[in-house]
């Protein structure tokens, strides 16, 4: 494992590799910022937003988009320290209390993104599952979410997977989906890491179809098969990892970002960013279309 740089994120979240750009990105959500690293060089550069930024994905012809307070908006990285946006569209499910919090791409360059309610004591099940195909907001697909998370598609683009990763719920679901339409249907239980260890968080597939959570509170990777069976447990040096990405030119290498979680046992490695090579191939996200 190798830890990047030195540097500490709060909220690490929403890693991503650009295979256009040959970087990956990331952001740090209550620092409002979004962090990239140059997948040769390894130099780091960051932007401010002027919301917090949750989810972010690379976008056809340059620059981001990202899931942020008051909607979904377009991210064009420049040379200022601030991010230029522009909004993309407001959610009827966002108000006060609210934001969005996990998203991907799907393999046909929609761009899915589920809300939350903050105050994660309060669980209050407001949250709800969106995607945006380029033209247009869908519907909610999914509602009554405390904590979304773990947003992921298998290969063939067949089954669609969702976490819940509140203390309450700790749930993957896997869903067919339709790739035509954008559809999911047929909601089932995938994980229930009420019988594991952590709370899953963001999630990445590999090439094999495994779907890869990260435990938070629990400090590793966990595989799950296509069936939903627990094969593999990789022991991370942070506490709270908060969501995985495969990247690299040979797609080999995963990138892990994480949380400080304030306890000592935590202190050296709570909000690092490390990458390591689990021995296993990613795929390459495909970019927002709109």
């Amino acid at each position: 494992m190798h830890q990047i740089s030195d540097l500490i994120c709060k909220t690490g979240e929403s890693p991503v590799w650009d295979a256009v750009a040959g970087a990956w990105y990331w952001v740090d959500i209550p620092q409002r910022t979004v962090w990239r690293m140059d997948g040769a060089s390894g130099a780091l550069r960051s932007w401010t937003t002027s919301e917090m930024v949750a989810c972010i994905a690379p976008r056809a012809g340059g620059g981001l988009v990202a899931g942020m307070e008051s909607g979904l908006y377009t991210l064009v990285l420049g040379e200022s320290s601030s991010a230029a946006e522009t909004l993309l569209c407001h959610a009827g499910g966002l108000g006060p209390g609210l934001r969005f919090n996990d998203g991907r791409c799907d393999r046909q360059g929609r761009f899915w993104a589920g809300t939350m309610f903050m105050d994660m004591a309060a669980a209050n099940p407001a949250g709800v599952l969106y995607s945006h195909d380029g033209a247009a907001l869908s519907a909610p697909f999914v509602d009554g979410l405390l904590t979304q998370n773990g947003l992921a598609f298998a290969p063939d683009s067949r089954t669609m997977y969702l976490s819940d990763s509140h203390p309450q719920r700790r749930l993957v679901w896997a869903f067919d989906f339709d790739a035509e339409s954008g559809t999911p249907s047929n909601r089932r239980v995938f994980a229930d890491l009420n019988q594991q260890v952590g709370r899953p968080d963001g999630a990445a597939v590999d090439a094999d179809g495994c779907y890869w959570t990260c435990a938070n509170d629990a400090g590793c990777l966990l595989r799950f098969t296509p069936s939903g069976k627990l094969d593999r447990r990789i022991d991370l040096p942070m506490l709270k990892p908060s969501m995985c990405a495969f990247g690299g030119p040979d797609m080999e290498t995963l990138l892990v970002t994480s949380i400080v979680s304030g306890k000592p046992e935590d202190a050296r490695w709570g909000g690092a960013v490390i990458t390591l090579r689990p021995g296993v191939k990613g795929i390459a996200d495909v970019p927002f279309r709109g």
